[in-house]
């Protein structure tokens, strides 16, 4: 993965976050300090971004939002811990509360505040939970594929289900591809080369075969943490100007996202015909057509 890094030009750097886990991080950016990036606790040349990604994802995943939004933005992702290159904690330190403040210690370490939060599913809640617990660092928000409901202990025991049908380790990573792409039973049938080559970014070479480079069951745990509960109330703290963004075959429900839409301060919506949980990735040309215009207006503003 550090090769793909390295071909689009992108720089890394590592920050200590909560607990002191470190976290692997990536500029796509044209920052001013060295190597690119701002010095810690100064200020950036332009607007800063910050791409959180989803359970189980890692910061490669939106390369092509970064490329795109750093025409006009300082952009940065990071592998969230127990993800892609980041240390993986003990099981203790997993909790909802050393994610959010993990996203605050990079947004301060380099420098990125007032910075727009863009997150994709778990990476969305850590996005809005910090929003509202530390507003002074935020400009905007993007939220997408991410309900503030409960999704309860039916979800969690599917998820704990769901992991026992993988057959891990795969033999090569072709076939890893493949068994997400047309064999894995969630799929119904249905064939998704994107979500195949998504999954795939995800293995690393063992001794036995391709496995995650996570561990199945601290995803488990970190998605315990907020499987339970509802996050309505932290949703209605949130002050700044918010984009719901929902593709159509996702996981958030219109209903759902209207009613987000409504109980934000500054909420506003958009929605993504033939997509799913994945556009983002599988589609960077209608996300962006999707969530561009909000940004533009936020650089506008200078909100």
């Amino acid at each position: 993965m550090q090769e793909h890094y390295a071909e689009h030009g992108v720089r890394h750097t590592d920050v200590i976050g909560a607990d002191g886990v470190r976290l692997a991080t990536w500029e796509y950016g044209r920052g001013g300090g060295p190597e690119g990036l701002a010095p810690a606790g100064g200020g950036a040349a332009e607007p800063g971004v910050l791409l959180l990604h989803g359970l189980m994802g890692r910061a490669s995943h939106w390369a092509g939002t970064a490329r795109w939004l750093a025409e006009r933005h300082r952009v940065v992702a990071y592998d969230q811990r127990g993800h892609g290159e980041s240390e993986r904690p003990a099981d203790s330190l997993l909790s909802r509360e050393a994610y959010v403040a993990d996203a605050e210690a990079v947004i301060e370490a380099l420098g990125l505040a007032p910075v727009t939060l863009v997150g994709h599913a778990m990476g969305a809640l850590t996005a809005w939970q910090l929003a509202a617990r530390r507003p002074d660092l935020v400009r905007a928000l993007v939220i997408f594929d991410m309900r503030a409901s409960a999704l309860g202990a039916a979800s969690q025991r599917a998820w704990e289900e769901w992991f026992r049908t993988w057959p891990a380790p795969f033999p090569s990573l072709a076939e890893a591809r493949r068994w997400f792409a047309e064999e894995d039973p969630w799929l119904a049938g249905a064939r998704r080369p994107a979500r195949g080559d998504f999954h795939a970014d995800m293995m690393t070479l063992r001794e036995d075969g391709w496995r995650p480079v996570f561990s199945r069951s601290q995803m488990l745990r970190t998605r315990e943490t907020w499987v339970h509960d509802a996050h309505w109330d932290e949703l209605a703290q949130v002050e700044c100007p918010t984009l719901v963004v929902r593709g159509v075959d996702g996981e958030l429900g219109r209903a759902e996202a209207m009613e987000m839409v409504r109980v934000l301060p500054r909420g506003e919506y958009a929605e993504i015909p033939d997509a799913g949980h994945l556009v983002h990735y599988a589609d960077p040309a209608a996300w962006r057509a999707a969530t561009e215009p909000f940004l533009t207006g936020v650089l506008a503003a200078g909100a």
